[in-house]
């Protein structure tokens, strides 16, 4: 269990989130024999496609010029909790689909698990989104501007 902050990327990098996310992913196979390189698809697909739902379920921001702290945090927080839940459901249905009722005790145990994560990612992709609308407020508008 572990950070995944993946609506964070995905709600400032958009589709640029699958080829990030696939590399980290890469890496961390390579270097830390973390993950794997067979299940290198399954794991970028997993991770990516929450990012990307949790860009496009939060334009709002984006469009704000100068978004308050408390749109800031709401939305990092929603970022968090669309990656998180995104990559929750998907890993579920990927599991079920091997393995039926014979994983369901790991489907159960998996998505309780992440609960803290959630709330972690949560917090740090809300403070994180925070401490850019502050200190580089230019990021938030070019992630506005490569958006339309």
């Amino acid at each position: 269990v572990h950070l995944v902050l993946n609506g964070l990327i995905g709600l400032l990098l958009g589709w640029l989130a699958f080829p990030v996310i696939f590399v980290a992913l890469l890496l961390q196979a390579l270097l830390f024999s973390f993950g794997g390189i067979a299940v290198l698809g399954a794991n970028t697909l997993l991770l990516a496609e929450p990012a990307v739902l949790a860009h496009y379920l939060l334009r709002g921001l984006r469009h704000d010029s100068s978004p308050s702290a408390q749109s800031l945090l709401c939305s990092g927080a929603m970022a968090a909790t669309s990656g998180i839940a995104g990559a929750v459901l998907l890993a579920a249905a990927m599991l079920w689909t091997t393995g039926k009722n014979a994983l369901l005790g790991l489907i159960v145990l998996m998505s309780a698990a992440q609960i803290p994560v959630w709330l972690i990612d949560a917090a740090v992709s809300a403070l994180v989104l925070t401490s850019l609308g502050r200190a580089l407020p230019r990021v938030l508008r070019m992630t506005a501007t490569r958006a339309r």
